[in-house]
């Protein structure tokens, strides 16, 4: 009797075992069928700048001193070096002086102008002669405001001195060093915009399937310690050089990069149907790739030819299967 209600007892667990790997098992499904995908081609693409702008001296003089080098990145309007010229120095020390002459002058010209003033008042000077000490004193405030406005026009050019940085960036190249003698407009590094870009050279023979908006991928390989990139096509050259087409891609990131960092990166060059699965779905023993097909209430395990890796932003893991499955099957997650 108790041997009986044991083998009752095992027989009901074996039912529930079994149902919930039945209800695991319809729960796990995916229904194979083919899907357009894009027939990815491989070429390559260097990370460069939107545009490379030079900075620039505003004044002649030599380099004084000199606060960037090869790669440091730089913000919109830092100062980056120092023009010193020493004839604006000596013509800021020559007006200094004059204009300390000239202020002595106008003092001069005040007093004396309101010594006569009173005396006019009471009657002991022409009216005249104040007009005249007047007119020297007009004449006296006016050159001094004259030699200030040309020291404030020599001290502006020693401030021009300064190298600003014309964008925000990274300094790809310094041109000079402290001591050089350079000129007004003489270039003292080139700065790489901040903004990166994907510069694509396809093959003519793919071009006709590229255009803008179109997405590129960049493989995880390429990328130390990160996944596949997404990026788009902004723009595609309509010039021909030596056989291959130029497009532009933005990809989000690439600001770390080397300035001319060559990538490999993958674009559509066609559409074409494919089974694409979950590279879950998959098992391999002894060197054979497997799928677990759902046939009935049971299941089976089904040699397969594995393709190569198709990660879209839907399906990261996305696996190309060559052979083995159908349309209609029912793969089951193993």
């Amino acid at each position: 009797m108790r041997s009986r209600i044991y083998r009752l007892a095992g027989l009901l667990t074996g039912a529930l075992i079994a149902g919930l790997s039945t209800a695991s098992a319809h729960a796990q499904t995916l229904a194979v069928a083919t899907r357009p995908v894009a027939d990815e081609k491989a070429v390559f693409a260097t990370v460069e700048s939107v545009s490379v702008v030079p900075a620039r001296s505003r004044i002649g003089g030599t380099i004084v001193q000199l606060g960037v080098r090869e790669g440091d990145r730089v913000m919109r309007g830092q100062a980056i070096a120092a023009v010193g010229d020493e004839k604006l120095v000596l013509q800021m020390k020559s007006l200094d002086a004059q204009i300390e002459a000239l202020q002595a002058q106008a003092n001069q010209a005040k007093i004396d102008f309101d010594r006569t003033e009173g005396l006019v008042e009471r009657g002991t000077l022409p009216r005249v002669k104040l007009d005249e000490q007047r007119t020297a004193l007009n004449v006296a405030e006016n050159g001094l405001r004259a030699k200030t406005a040309e020291r404030a026009v020599i001290n502006e050019q020693l401030n021009q001195g300064q190298v600003l940085a014309p964008a925000d960036g990274r300094v790809l190249k310094r041109l000079i060093t402290v001591g050089s003698v350079v000129l007004a407009g003489d270039p003292i590094v080139t700065v790489a915009q901040q903004n990166f870009k994907l510069r694509l050279r396809v093959p003519e023979r793919h071009a006709r399937f590229l255009k803008a908006g179109d997405k590129v991928r960049i493989d995880g390989a390429e990328l130390v310690g990160e996944g596949s990139k997404w990026g788009v096509v902004d723009l595609v050259y309509p010039q021909i050089e030596e056989g291959r087409v130029i497009a532009d891609a933005t990809v989000e990131g690439l600001g770390e990069y080397f300035v001319g960092d060559r990538l490999r990166v993958w674009i559509a060059g066609g559409v074409r149907s494919a089974f694409v699965v979950p590279a879950s779905y998959l098992t391999t023993h002894f060197g054979i790739d497997y799928v677990r097909i759902r046939k009935g209430e049971g299941t089976i395990d089904v040699p397969v030819q594995r393709g190569r890796e198709m990660p879209t932003p839907a399906l990261p893991d996305g696996l190309e299967v060559l052979s083995g499955i159908g349309d209609g099957d029912q793969l089951v997650r193993p």
